[in-house]
């Protein structure tokens, strides 16, 4: 099985809600770091895994949508507590939503809040 990372780090804010939190339930920023990992048996006529060129375009893209903004705000976290786990799942989604490679039959983001706590969501996939 091969795997393909490809990290991006952002700032984002949020407040957490639904609990006492202390700190977090008042607007705060994380410097997140986005990790994500694309797994598959076999590698393309080229020899890749898949094209880190269009990864990076779409992980740009999708950073982008929360890069320096409130989470809070996003329609992504609409009734939802926007905790680490949740940032997670919706950034794994998105991503395997855009990236079309037919050889990847896995995806993972691992997305660290700081230095000492992160979480991650994977996807599978059927491959073609």
């Amino acid at each position: 099985m091969y795997t393909l990372g490809v990290r991006r780090d952002f700032i984002a804010r949020h407040f957490l809600i639904g609990g006492d939190w202390g700190p977090e339930n008042f607007p705060n920023s994380h410097h997140y770091i986005l990790e994500l990992q694309l797994e598959g048996k076999e590698l393309d006529q080229h020899g890749y895994l898949v094209d880190i060129v269009d990864v990076e375009k779409h992980l740009d893209e999708v950073v982008g949508e929360y890069k320096e903004k409130m989470l809070n705000d996003s329609p992504a976290f609409a009734g939802l507590n926007p905790s680490i786990e949740h940032f997670a799942r919706i950034l794994a989604t998105s991503l395997n939503e855009r990236i079309k490679a037919n050889n990847i039959s896995g995806l993972k983001v691992v997305l660290w809040e700081n230095e000492s706590a992160w979480a991650a969501y994977s996807v599978e996939r059927l491959e073609s």
